[in-house]
């Protein structure tokens, strides 16, 4: 219904084909190793630190920058792994199944 009056032009005859359209490229499971490849930019050079300290991924989703900055990771690094969290927490985000390549000359 609300589909309906933000998007008029918008027509979908189920739900599972949006479902089915936008999500089929992201990851079922996700853990630590996962999502700090998504995010990428070098924070995957933290994975055996965070693994071993942190252990499991619900607790990344709820850890605070002192416990990263105790760990030995770099602000750039912390802000961005923040970030992510934040938007996965919100639903706003999802690490890709596969890499994305980057255009070379």
């Amino acid at each position: 219904m609300a589909m309906k009056r933000l998007f008029p032009f918008f027509t979908v005859s189920s739900p599972s084909q949006i479902t089915s359209r936008f999500f089929s490229t992201y990851m079922e499971k996700v853990g630590i190793p996962e999502f700090l490849n998504g995010v990428g930019k070098g924070v995957e050079t933290h994975i055996p630190k965070i693994e071993a300290e942190i252990g499991d991924f619900e607790k990344l989703l709820v850890t605070r920058t002192l416990r990263l900055k105790k760990l030995g990771i770099p602000c750039k690094h912390r802000k961005l792994i923040l970030r992510y969290t934040h938007k996965y927490r919100l639903g706003l985000w999802r690490p890709r199944a596969e890499t994305v390549r980057s255009k070379s000359a």
